[in-house]
């Protein structure tokens, strides 16, 4: 099975409306910007207070900007503590853990499919970024500005392709796929 799946925006939409407003957070900053949960909850305050603003990524070590909307960064500010936009439970100088934000996230898409409303084992934190390469690519129509955004490596575009389409490739697709190479 993929990491993550690819997740309809009404699915999508009743787990974030269950999530933690600091997690629903977490997860429209990924929505807005693409980055990857680790990166998001490494933002200090002092980045979000700025609006604009350079992220090495944590993965791959290479940098990148990027834009929040007002209204999203005034409601990440309204709950950021200190030095982190999403401070950690126990200590201010830490960020919030991946394994929280997954946590509450897996919490709240089990609820979810106990009435069928949201696929088994499709939601985590890095479907957002499924998502916002899906959007992307329908608001672009190019492949290249997704990789551009996602910040993946040119000679990887077949990743790249594996992100701007997950709304038209579902699992089975994508394990012929993983066996073709």
């Amino acid at each position: 099975m993929a990491r993550s799946s690819y997740v309809e925006p009404s699915a999508l939409g009743l787990v974030l409306a269950a999530l933690q407003p600091a997690n629903r957070l977490v997860f429209e900053v990924m929505l807005t910007t693409g980055l990857r949960v680790g990166d998001v909850l490494r933002l200090t305050t002092a980045q979000i207070e700025r609006q604009r603003f350079t992220v090495r990524e944590q993965k791959t070590g290479k940098t990148r900007r990027v834009w929040i909307p007002a209204k999203l960064q005034l409601q990440v500010l309204q709950q950021a503590g200190r030095l982190y936009a999403f401070e950690g439970r126990n200590d201010w100088r830490k960020h919030r853990t991946r394994q929280a934000v997954w946590k509450d996230c897996s919490r709240c898409a089990r609820f979810f499919q106990h009435s069928g409303s949201v696929p088994k084992g499709t939601v985590s934190p890095h479907s957002a970024r499924k998502v916002y390469a899906v959007d992307e690519y329908h608001r672009t129509g190019n492949l290249d500005v997704v990789r551009q955004k996602l910040n993946h490596d040119p000679a990887h575009a077949a990743t790249t392709l594996l992100y701007a389409l997950a709304d038209k490739l579902d699992d089975k697709a994508l394990r012929a796929l993983g066996k073709q190479k």
